[in-house]
């Protein structure tokens, strides 16, 4: 997912992540909804840990914060009305 996007999804795999299999294990289902921003390609195979742990070049941290009350809108409607709402209501 390029940066900057956000998606949610009502349910889905781990996709080999690893702290999705541990949010899974932890609730012994995967039926769970997910919103995820995204981070981008920009990083070697293999090397998204050492990327996602690093802090953010100047050009996306400036992309960030003008997309960024955005981001706070579409994350109070997820908690406060719920994924089918809000997936409806901004696209995502």
């Amino acid at each position: 997912l390029e940066f900057g996007r956000i998606r949610l999804k009502p349910r889905g795999s781990d996709g080999g992540h690893n702290g999705l299999k541990d949010i899974t294990n932890t609730l012994g289902t995967p039926n769970y909804s997910r919103l995820r921003f995204g981070i981008g390609g920009n990083f070697s195979k293999g090397k998204q840990s050492d990327y996602v742990l690093s802090k953010w070049n100047k050009e996306e941290l400036s992309e960030f914060i003008e997309i960024e009350p955005l981001f706070t809108e579409i994350v109070k409607s997820y908690v406060n009305q719920g994924i089918d709402k809000t997936m409806n209501k901004f696209n995502c």
